[in-house]
């Protein structure tokens, strides 16, 4: 299997090599983004600002229009705001910080990624078994009790989807050096803003959370997130980064999808209605398969156990066109464990009809 997509799901280019198949035949339910077209007004947006010329000239360099809006999102002062290039160039940036503050924890299971950061600087970190049992009840309180001076944490945790509440990680941030918040799938959870750690940030100096765009709006080819901190922290970040790690169009779509309130809040509701709806119909359709085991999930994904191992259940339905993620590269996790992103009722029929063809 190749290696980068055990690391991280969505890799849809090299397994529609490897499969023979054009990337448009792919099911692709192992990268957890919503499966909604990118509203129109982006698409027009940016085929008309290719047509001017806007790709001759630099982005804005501070961001300033991006930075003011997402601001007034969160009600903080643009200069608790740094849009990046996706959560992973923030991830990156994080790590750095944490490596000159000291040890970290990292979740296992937990995302691959913040390992790959802190080992860009030579960080120092150790992992703490997160319990995999946990109930329906959202949210819930944060398990883990890190000893080291940095917590990496994020919410809904991924792969588990379990969310966390505000208020069992504030003591976090009392007791930890730095804590390091991935609110990257946060959005999409119904009532998931209320337990979002950013309205702690003008209190808190040892706080960073970082969100991505790309998973809500399904644009995670333009790259696109943002971190909010202590404005000093983020200036520091700004002058040691590349330029321009935006680019225009890019930051033209997070405008555009950010700027009309009206619109957003209704995109947004549709999100949740959604997941509501889809989490608990598949959810339902797995619990009755022979062998396999759903968890209770918030988000836009279902963790899924199996009595036996399910590498080759991952693999027929690939030759099926659908993608699960596997869960080998999360740590904690193994060959037992697939990750299924939530798509619309069609695809989901899909999935679960091919499951059950197979398993019986």
């Amino acid at each position: 299997m190749n290696s980068n997509f055990q690391e991280h799901g969505g890799n849809i280019t090299a397994e529609a090599r490897r499969l023979g198949v054009k990337e448009t035949e792919l099911l692709d339910a192992s990268a957890s983004i919503v499966p909604f077209p990118t509203p129109d007004l982006v698409q027009l947006r940016l085929s008309n600002a290719i047509a001017n010329g806007k790709i001759r000239h630099y982005p804005d360099c501070n961001y300033e229009a991006l930075t003011k809006i997402i601001g007034e999102c969160h009600n903080i002062e643009p200069g608790m705001v740094l849009p990046g290039n996706g959560a992973a160039e923030l991830l990156t940036w994080s790590a750095r910080e944490a490596a000159a503050t000291g040890e970290s924890t990292l979740l296992a299971p937990g995302f691959a990624d913040y390992e790959r950061a802190l080992n860009c600087w030579n960080a120092d970190f150790i992992y703490e078994k997160l319990p995999l049992t946990w109930s329906k009840k959202t949210p819930q309180a944060f398990p883990i009790r890190p000893q080291t001076q940095v917590a990496w944490v994020n919410n809904p945790h991924n792969p588990t989807g379990q969310l966390w509440s505000k208020e069992s990680m504030k003591t976090l941030l009392d007791k930890n050096k730095l804590v390091i918040c991935d609110e990257a799938f946060l959005p999409l959870v119904p009532g998931g803003e209320k337990e979002s750690l950013i309205p702690l940030v003008p209190n808190y100096q040892n706080l960073i959370v970082i969100r991505s765009l790309t998973k809500l709006f399904g644009i995670a080819g333009l790259r696109l997130g943002y971190a909010v901190s202590s404005p000093k922290r983020l200036r520091e970040w700004k002058l040691m980064r590349d330029p321009w790690p935006i680019n225009s169009l890019a930051e033209l779509a997070g405008i555009t999808l950010l700027e009309d309130k009206i619109k957003l809040t209704t995109w947004i509701d549709t999100i949740h209605s959604w997941i509501k709806k889809e989490n608990k119909w598949m959810a339902d359709k797995l619990s009755l398969m022979a062998g396999i085991q759903p968890y209770p999930s918030s988000t836009n994904y279902l963790l899924i156990k199996g009595d036996k191992s399910l590498v080759s259940l991952r693999e027929t339905l690939s030759q099926k066109n659908i993608l699960l993620r596997d869960c080998r590269s999360f740590k904690g996790l193994g060959s037992h464990w697939l990750r299924i992103s939530i798509q619309t009722r069609k695809e989901n029929q899909r999935i679960i009809s091919a499951m059950q063809e197979i398993l019986n």
